[in-house]
């Protein structure tokens, strides 16, 4: 094993900590040179963050035994009725393939800390890899009443409606992580897709336009206004088609509503025009020009 600096790895690992970053093959590296040429035996008490950091790694490239060494130092000071420590052992146990009994240590965990944040997270990933999405939507709900602004646990629970085509619940998801953020432009096309899927056009169009104020040329979102903007006016040149017996609204209401509805086709129109022209000008120097032009041509 080539040679490292037991202080500049030490440093390289509470760096990784502090970042979050997940690089396991680096962190394993440093943690098996550290364990081989002892150089954590003068840390004292800033060891064990260390052989937990290794242990998590270990477990995310495979390599059990420097993860089973680890967590028998970790046993030497600390047991199960740490919380942490607990965690831990589910998550040796998901690495081995012992999902049931990983479960039943998340579970204990939540039965004496039921906000416990990271359990809950393990349990409701179990959950999913079981095929258990009724269960894993109420755990996903139960943990979002605790922890409203972790963002990533409503996309998951949009994902998981999605799963289910309940597009309605999908969509309020999204409308909760507009809240969150709301500059993210791929929430936002999200958001306008789920629309678009439940026939909402106009306030799919809209959100359309949303995405490419944040992101201009969003080759994605342009063929999303695109195809809603051909919805409108479809929808519009049949409604107009069908409408065969007088109404009884007064000439002025009438005149009102038909001057209404004549901006809004104008600004569809536009709308229309303007996605293909830069869906166009994106791949005017891409081979697949031509076909773009028939797909477009055929809306």
């Amino acid at each position: 094993m080539p040679f490292v600096d037991s202080a500049a790895a030490v440093e390289e690992l509470q760096s990784l900590r502090l970042t979050n970053e997940r690089v396991p093959e680096r962190v394993t590296f440093l943690g098996a040179s550290l364990i081989h040429s002892k150089g954590l035996d003068s840390l004292g008490d800033q060891v064990w963050p260390i052989y937990e950091q290794v242990a998590i790694a270990a477990f995310d490239i495979g390599d059990f035994e420097l993860s089973d060494h680890c967590i028998n130092q970790l046993k030497t000071r600390f047991n199960e009725s740490s919380l942490r420590f607990r965690r831990l052992l589910g998550l040796q146990l998901e690495a081995k393939g012992q999902l049931k009994e990983a479960q039943a240590v998340y579970d204990s965990i939540l039965e004496e800390d039921s906000a416990n944040m990271l359990a809950s997270k393990r349990q409701v990933a179990l959950l999913k890899q079981a095929h258990k999405e009724n269960e894993a939507v109420e755990a996903l709900t139960k943990y979002l009443d605790t922890y409203y602004n972790d963002h990533e646990a409503w996309l998951e629970l949009c994902d998981l409606y999605l799963e289910k085509h309940a597009y309605e619940q999908a969509a309020f998801c999204c409308e909760e992580l507009l809240l969150l953020h709301p500059t993210n432009h791929i929430v936002y096309l999200k958001y306008a897709e789920i629309l678009y899927t439940l026939q909402h056009y106009p306030l799919a169009l809209k959100h359309y336009c949303k995405v490419l104020e944040l992101c201009k040329d969003h080759v994605r979102a342009l063929y999303g206004l695109e195809l809603c903007a051909s919805k409108l006016l479809q929808l519009k040149e049949t409604k107009e088609t069908k409408e065969t017996k007088e109404t009884k609204e007064t000439k002025e209401t009438k005149e009102t509503k038909e001057t209404k509805e004549t901006k809004e086709a104008d600004t569809t129109k536009d709308l229309h025009a303007l996605a293909t022209e830069r869906l166009l000008e994106v791949y005017s120097e891409k081979k697949g020009e031509a076909m773009i032009k028939a797909y477009l041509a055929a809306q």
